[in-house]
């Protein structure tokens, strides 16, 4: 209400009125036009495109990627080993078995994978591979992508409305230094005919 009030004294007519306050007043008017218009529409383009990237993502890692059902051969105890770091890598709370799966080809494949449950050795689970029949992680699905394209989406239209933001407090910024430099050069002129007789002063 107040900052209302102060936008509405610098567009009225009056004695007191700068030309650098009607300027700012235009400036934060124009700022928040376009933070209307430009957020809304920043965040629709970002969002329908990391939407549409994501969808292909989805379709392609579906496409590539199986569910298959291994056999546990036997547990293992400690941290991951070298070569098992990728497969387990952001599964800590998980346990560490060797098992055994199909390959696309036919074969058997074996190694260590994380599971969420102990398991026995000799029970099923089931398994993501690749095509190569390669350990690979759960595919994206739909609700996710959307999720993630929304996201996308919001945080672009906040960087937008913060890069318009920036730009009007720099504006302001270079208004306000012009404004103390008028002061400045009115105050040297009074200083000038302080107290002389005849200058009105």
């Amino acid at each position: 209400m107040v900052r209302a009030t102060a936008l509405a004294w610098r567009w009225r007519r009056n004695p007191l009125r700068r030309r650098t306050d009607v300027l700012e007043s235009w400036v934060g008017l124009v700022a928040v036009v376009l933070m209307l218009l430009a957020g809304p529409v920043t965040g629709w383009v970002t969002g329908t495109l990391a939407h549409d990237a994501l969808r292909h993502t989805v379709r392609e890692q579906h496409r590539h990627r199986h569910l298959v059902t291994a056999t546990t051969l036997r547990a293992l105890r400690g941290g991951p080993a070298e070569t098992d770091r990728e497969a387990t890598a952001g599964r800590e709370g998980h346990h560490r078995v060797v098992a055994r799966w199909p390959g696309p080809d036919g074969r058997e494949r074996s190694g260590v994978v994380a599971v969420r449950h102990a398991t026995r050795p000799g029970q099923p689970f089931p398994l993501w591979t690749d095509d190569h029949g390669r350990l690979s992680g759960r595919p994206m699905d739909p609700d996710t992508a959307a999720v993630h394209a929304g996201l996308a989406g919001s945080g672009a239209a906040v960087v937008a409305c913060g890069l318009l933001e920036a730009v009007r407090r720099l504006v302001v910024w270079r208004l306000m230094q012009r404004r103390y430099a008028h002061w400045d050069r009115a105050w040297e002129r009074a200083g000038q005919t302080w107290g002389r007789a005849g200058a009105g002063s």
